[in-house]
């Protein structure tokens, strides 16, 4: 699906500096920080609504038409997408996960959120044309990483960037959203789910040790392991 939109997705090795360079690592790091209210602000059932019609729309194999996006924002949206989670050795990009797919559903489902995307994206190209002389889609990989640079990190972004960075905080929870209630990005989590245990042979004894705990004072009353004698913790 990814490739019938004529953009390859944006790997860490194409951009230009290594300051630049964003891993998938450090992109879920970033989310990861993030208040967990505001990274899933949408509704479950309005996330699997959309996930199901764009699962559909994957399967059939055609060419996806936005029914909110212009040709030209649509591409600019699968452009951001896989800046923030781009392909790596481990799994697919935004755009592979149809994440593009599932923000045009999420534009029609939730028209209170159009406003603000459309801006955004008229912000962006005209931050990219005011350092550039292009539209953000056709700037360079350097100078859109640039950009996001700016925007990425409310705490140290210049005020005259608000707007960019209002922008992005949004569009990014939507990335997440899309991206991780896929079938890629649940892989992506190697979330296996429950799993039948056969027999409990206890915790790893290396992860008791880093944690200073042993099964010898183990307090059946509360259910509870405490430090062993002779740990550090013990004599405080």
């Amino acid at each position: 699906m990814s490739s019938s939109h004529g953009d390859k997705p944006q790997t860490p090795g194409e951009l230009d500096a290594p300051s630049n360079e964003i891993t998938r690592r450090e992109a879920v790091q970033m989310l990861a920080a993030l208040p967990f209210a505001s990274l899933f602000s949408l509704p479950v059932a309005d996330q699997e609504r959309a996930r199901a019609f764009v699962d559909r729309a994957l399967e059939e194999g055609t060419a996806f038409a936005p029914k909110f996006f212009t040709a030209a924002e649509f591409r600019t949206v699968r452009i951001l997408g896989d800046m923030i989670i781009p392909r790596d050795e481990r799994s697919g990009s935004a755009s592979d996960a149809g994440v593009p797919e599932f923000i045009d559903f999420m534009m029609i489902d939730r028209p209170n959120n159009q406003k603000w995307m459309r801006d955004g994206l008229t912000w962006l190209d005209a931050q990219s044309q005011s350092r550039s002389s292009k539209a953000f889609a056709d700037a360079t990989p350097a100078a859109r990483a640039a950009i996001l640079d700016d925007i990425a990190w409310p705490a140290r972004a210049p005020a005259a960037l608000a707007p960019g960075v209002s922008f992005f905080n949004g569009f990014r929870d939507f990335t997440a959203s899309g991206f991780w209630s896929s079938r890629i990005g649940v892989r992506d989590l190697r979330y296996v789910g429950n799993k039948f245990v056969p027999e409990w042979n206890g915790c790893p004894p290396a992860a008791l040790r880093k944690l200073g705990v042993s099964y010898a004072k183990f307090e059946r009353k509360d259910l509870r392991l405490t430090p062993p004698a002779s740990s550090p913790s013990s004599s405080q």
